[in-house]
């Protein structure tokens, strides 16, 4: 445990505020939003995207189009998360970088660059494909970031004495991912793809159903399903369309999730077995399966040893030390033409941001006061409860064998398929639209902290449990001096990811369509999607450069001192 806390401060390498990344980055992205208005100019002024059938028979093939897009995201995700948390990782130069571009990177309200992708793709091809790429990178950012962040700390405190071990065996690159990095990041990266799948479903509905202006993009699926019947006040055919969800999530979970939980028991670092191991009857039959032990000893075997051998003839055993400063004249006229691609953009988007008047300046800060004060009343609550059921969960086996499914199922079902029926009963209450928004962002980001929580208590040596019942600790004690100094780190993980998910969540919490009506409250997110729906494009890229800008601040003033006072008051060695 107390290597979690040995390089919390890699986690945040930069010793100032702020570095030229940073700016690189917001630069980058109000450059992207231009480029991305400009295409949407060429774009076709009216299009209608298929319809959608409300018939109960539809559901299996949406199911099954929806589940596919999922996984594709889901595959970049992991693509992603495993080179670009590595690479951070290995290379010290390359990680005072990577770490603060996947800071700002988390913190870009991605529902807010969907029109200008969704515009800039038609432009350049059909609609049907741009809507398909569009929804996957909706969905890919949804899943990635808590991923990458989780096989970086992993990474990163790998105990001392297992590197040890792999460097007397002289293991070459493939050989240390294979018998250490991976099977000490099991866990981590089981249960943040299991967060990630739920932030899925989250957005799941903008990513499948989206109107710019007289520009309906719509696909096929679950997403589109359900909000084809909130439009249209379909209650039925909501009920539908989340009891086929329900199902698809409980097969998720019977059939990936909870075999891939047991599976990775094996890979815990502690020297006393649990008392009580977790089971699966999935995991059991494809264990004594004879068609998958056949294909363990015809397949996976061989292209493992082939692989194997090949790592052996090209990966030396020992990592070549990086080369000197040396830069191409091609690397060179490359960096060259991005420097003059950014100062170009940075100055037409700048134009395009005068465009916007004081007046709505004023409005995007008191938007963005209004739904800080959501984001923080939802952390509040989310925090209230997670932390204490997390830690039940994740140190009382029993509990959490029947509980655990539950908690997993819930946190899949989208809470945006369940606001239209929020907003039915809460409209009508005395700031009921406020009490919504704080709602769906509670029910679309208290997951993440209540999933760091369990993954925390869950880390816990089995031998720390009973030493400190062998000392005869109380349960406050043992809770003081063990739990909390464990969970902290997790807490601050979950939190971040919980906050910077609330802030996104505003765009679809501010501003809904709901039986024909629009409604909406103040807010940043009401401001983007309203401005989203109009083709405002100067106020879209000003309140979305101010979000985030207001999100990274909030990163490095305060969440940022949360894990220094965890290496400095918490660490163990």
């Amino acid at each position: 445990m107390s290597r979690l806390f040995r390089r919390l401060d890699i986690v945040w390498p930069l010793t100032r505020f702020a570095t030229w990344a940073d700016a690189v980055v917001l630069i980058a992205i109000a450059v992207l939003i231009f480029i991305g208005a400009e295409l949407a100019n060429e774009a076709p002024k009216v299009i209608s995207g298929p319809r959608i059938s409300l018939a109960p028979a539809a559901l299996p093939f949406y199911a099954v189009l929806s589940v596919s897009r999922m996984a594709a995201a889901y595959l970049l995700s992991i693509l992603f998360t495993l080179g670009y948390g590595y690479i951070a990782a290995k290379n010290r130069r390359a990680e005072r970088v990577m770490m603060p571009l996947l800071d700002v990177l988390q913190s870009v309200p991605i529902l807010s660059f969907l029109p200008v992708v969704l515009l800039g793709l038609s432009a350049v091809t059909s609609e049907n494909v741009a809507a398909e790429i569009a929804s996957i990178v909706l969905i890919f950012t949804s899943q990635v970031w808590n991923m990458t962040f989780g096989w970086y700390q992993s990474l990163t405190t790998v105990p001392k004495e297992l590197q040890e071990a792999n460097a007397i065996f002289r293991f070459n690159g493939w050989f240390r991912l294979k018998t250490l990095e991976l099977p000490f990041a099991a866990i981590s990266l089981i249960w943040n793809s299991m967060m990630s799948w739920a932030g899925g479903w989250f957005f799941l509905m903008a990513a499948e159903i989206f109107t710019v202006g007289d520009r309906d993009f719509r696909l096929p699926g679950l997403g589109s399903y359900l909000q084809t019947a909130a439009n249209e006040g379909n209650f039925r055919a909501i009920l539908w369309g989340v009891g086929m969800l329900v199902l698809v999530i409980i097969a998720l979970d019977q059939l990936v999730w909870r075999p891939l939980l047991v599976w990775a028991e094996r890979f815990k670092v502690e020297m006393v077995s649990g008392d009580v191991v977790p089971q699966s009857w999935f995991y059991d039959v494809l264990r004594n399966s004879a068609l998958v032990a056949w294909f363990n000893k015809k397949v996976l075997r061989p292209a493992g040893e082939s692989l194997d051998a090949w790592s052996l003839r090209r990966l030396p055993a020992v990592a070549v030390p990086a080369g000197g400063n040396h830069v191409s004249w091609v690397s060179a006229a490359i960096l060259a033409a991005a420097i003059s691609g950014l100062i170009y953009g940075t100055y037409r988007a700048a134009g395009m941001i005068a465009e916007v008047s004081p007046a709505e300046w004023a409005a995007i800060g008191v938007g963005l006061a209004a739904t800080l004060a959501r984001v923080i009343l939802a952390l509040l609550i989310a925090l209230a409860w997670t932390i204490p059921l997390g830690a039940a969960l994740g140190t009382n086996r029993k509990l959490a064998n029947w509980l655990q499914p539950v908690v997993q199922i819930t946190a899949s079902i989208p809470a945006t398929a369940l606001f239209p029926v929020l907003l039915l009963f809460l409209i009508g209450l005395p700031n009921g639209l406020n009490l919504a928004a704080v709602l769906l962002m509670l029910m679309g980001t208290q997951w993440y902290l209540l999933f760091n929580v369990i993954a925390g208590a869950s880390a816990i040596p089995q031998d720390l449990k009973h030493t400190s019942a062998l000392l005869g600790l109380s349960k406050q004690e043992r809770w003081r001096t063990l739990t909390l100094p464990s969970l902290f780190p997790y807490i601050t993980t979950g939190a971040i990811t919980a906050s910077g998910g609330a802030w996104n969540a505003s765009i679809v919490a501010e501003y809904a369509k709901f039986g024909g009506k629009t409604v909406f409250t103040v807010g940043i997110g009401s401001i983007i999607a309203r401005s989203t729906a109009a083709g405002n494009f100067p106020l879209l890229l000003a309140s979305t450069l101010s979000m985030i800008l207001v999100v990274v601040v909030i990163n490095r003033l305060f969440w940022r001192r949360l894990y220094r006072l965890a290496e400095d008051k918490y660490r163990m060695e």
